[in-house]
């Protein structure tokens, strides 16, 4: 093994001629258990699809009756509601009308100011108070589900009349006792946060593959009634 300080850090470097060590061994062995753990906590959500499917349902109602979907998480979380909103207001995989839905968490003079003068538990509370109506829905990513400007937000769109979907790793949490539908995996005590985050994403798409295809076909029969705009 070769050993190098570099900046007050001892790295480690593994002698090739000297070692059986490969990092395509490495890459090879994450990649077996990153597919088994999402396998489990894939083959876990689909054994207790009715939440799935009923998020599904109560956000086309939303976008149906022309409410709008308010979307908030930290960090990756916050990255897939960005995500969410990104794939609704473009476009998912069909050409369509654009559907009112909103990431609470990217704008940062907003952030900051509610952040600076109320505290970082209100950043998403307040701009559901803002701008939340009756019918609305609010999407909560959290994989520990015990965010607590995310459980602020959950109070705030119930104080707003507005239903709240929370998407967790588990569904044992302060989150899932507020929201009105929970889509989290069942049966599994502690779930990778790396794991929780990459099924977020599946069920991201998948609540934006249905919910398009279905207010897309809807809107077909009625025929276009909004300014059309080609695709780059």
């Amino acid at each position: 093994m070769n050993t190098y300080n570099r900046s007050g850090y001892r790295v480690t470097i593994p002698t090739p001629e000297k070692s059986s060590f490969t990092w395509e061994d490495e890459v090879v062995h994450s990649l077996t258990t990153h597919r088994q753990a999402l396998e489990l906590a894939l083959h876990s959500l689909s054994l207790d699809p009715q939440h799935l499917a009923e998020a599904v349902q109560r956000l086309i109602n939303t976008l149906q009756s022309g409410h709008r979907v308010l979307v908030v998480g930290n960090g990756g979380s916050a990255a897939e509601a960005q995500h969410f909103a990104a794939e609704l207001v473009g476009r998912f995989k069909r050409e369509r009308r654009p559907y009112a839905v909103l990431a609470l968490t990217t704008d940062t003079s907003i952030l900051t100011a509610i952040a600076n003068d109320y505290g970082y538990q209100d950043i998403f509370a307040r701009q559901v108070y803002a701008l939340g109506q009756p019918g609305d829905m609010l999407l909560a990513f959290s994989t520990s589900g015990e965010s607590a400007n995310v459980i602020s937000a959950a109070h705030a769109a119930c104080q707003c009349g507005m239903q709240t979907i929370a998407i967790t790793g588990n569904c044992t949490n302060q989150l899932a006792e507020i929201a009105d539908v929970t889509i989290g995996i069942a049966g599994i005590a502690e779930i990778d946060v790396a794991t929780a985050q990459e099924l977020h994403m599946v069920v991201t798409h998948i609540l934006c593959d249905l919910t398009e295809a279905w207010l897309s076909a809807e809107d077909a029969e009625k025929g276009p009634h909004y300014p059309q705009i080609e695709a780059q």
